[in-house]
Order: C-alpha cells, then structure tokens, then sequence
C-alpha cells in the first residue's frame, strides 16, 4: 500500500470520533506500529485536527470534509488563484494550508491528472498588507477564542493609540485587512487596520459573545447606517 493511501486510510478509521490505538492500526495496515507513529506525524504536521499521543491513542476531532463537487474549469482557476493570492498575501499558516490546498486540487482537478496551462497567474505585490501579517494568527486565534487584545494602532494621521478591543472578524479589501471589533476606549464598534497595528498583545481575558451575537450587532449597526446614508441621497 502507497503511503499516500494508507494515511487517507487513518483518516477513515479515526474519522468515527473515537480513541484508537496504533498499534490496533499498524496490525490491521500490516505495518509497524513505528510507522503509524510517523504517519500519524505527518497527518498532525499537514493539518489534519487529530489529538492525541504515543501509548494512548488518536482521535480526530472537528473532522471537516467536503462532498464530491463538480467544478468547471473557471472556477478551477479561481480557486488556483485565490490560493495564489493567500501564498503571496498571507501569514505562515495560511501560506503553509494555501500551499497545502493547492496540491490537494491539483491531484484531483481534472481527470488525466494534469493541470492546465491557464493556471499560472502574475500575483501583484502585497508589500503593505504583508506588514501585518506577524499578527495574523494571534487575532485569528482570539476571534475563535472570544479573547481581547490589546493592541497599539497608528492610525492614518500617524496618531498612535493603545487600547483594549474584542475582535470579532478579518476582512480582506483587496490590499489591506481590518479587524472588525469592539473597542473598549471608544464604547463602540470599530475597524482597524492590520498593518496599522504595531503591537498586539494577548490580555488572558475573555468576552461573552453568545454564539455571535456581537457580530450580529455589529451587522444590523452597518446595515442601518447603510440604509440611512441611501435614503439621504435619494
């Protein structure tokens, strides 16, 4: 058995979210039980959201799979460059899984296996959005975790500020990003730039958000304000 068809095999055995032992599943693989040790390596190391360790057993936990689809080749390319674009636009992690992504679509895009000729693209720099990538997968890992940050923003007049704020969501405008959160100073919703930001720090404190609730909020406030500004122009 490939490598390759032996760890989509793991997948499948621990994807019934129970606890499994490797050496259950070296026996069943025929292979030895040092060998599930680094496959499972390899599977943890790509991404894969399984838990556990040497001696106890493995798990996968929040498993996400996609159903077979049906793409045509336009939208083929738009996914190659969209993942172009995070490659060149984006943090470590989101390079790494971008990278990742990509290999996995280009395995499965087309049944000869082949890529086409049309899935090269010039990727414009990102030289201002990159500047706040470092702090990336902090913010990202407070949004899913309900966790403040503090952070020091220099604003677009060079005014520079500390402040407490509950991050809520990243959005991506082409060049920049923004941190749409509510802000203690300010009592308020507010969006910031990320590459603006040149310190976040972790507080250890948390916010109730109840299930999103906050960023619905946030949501009606916009589109109340939209709705305003539209009626004033007409």
């Amino acid at each position: 058995m490939r490598r390759s068809d032996r760890l989509s095999v793991i997948i499948e055995i621990v994807q019934d979210g129970r606890l499994h032992l490797a050496r259950n599943i070296a026996h069943s693989l025929e292979v030895s039980v040092r060998t599930i040790y680094r496959d499972f390596d390899t599977l943890v190391a790509s991404g894969i959201p399984i838990e556990g360790e040497r001696g106890v057993g493995y798990m996968l936990r929040e498993p996400v799979f996609l159903p077979p689809m049906n793409l045509s080749l336009t939208e083929l390319e738009a996914l190659h460059l969209g993942m172009a674009i995070v490659s060149e636009a984006a943090d470590a992690e989101l390079q790494t899984a971008a990278a990742s992504l990509t290999s996995k679509v280009n395995k499965v895009a087309t049944a000869n296996g082949t890529v086409p000729k049309s899935w090269g693209f010039g990727v414009y720099p990102f030289a201002q959005a990159k500047i706040g990538f470092a702090h990336m997968p902090r913010i990202r890992t407070a949004i899913r975790n309900n966790e403040k940050l503090e952070i020091t923003y220099q604003s677009l007049g060079d005014q520079s500020s500390t402040r407490v704020v509950w991050p809520l969501q990243n959005a991506y405008w082409g060049r920049v990003w923004t941190m749409t959160c509510w802000c203690e100073k300010r009592d308020d919703f507010r969006s910031f730039r990320i590459d603006r930001i040149t310190d976040c720090r972790r507080t250890g404190s948390f916010f109730d958000d109840e299930g999103g609730k906050l960023f619905a909020r946030y949501l009606d406030k916009v589109n109340v304000e939209l709705t305003q500004k539209t009626q004033g122009q007409s």
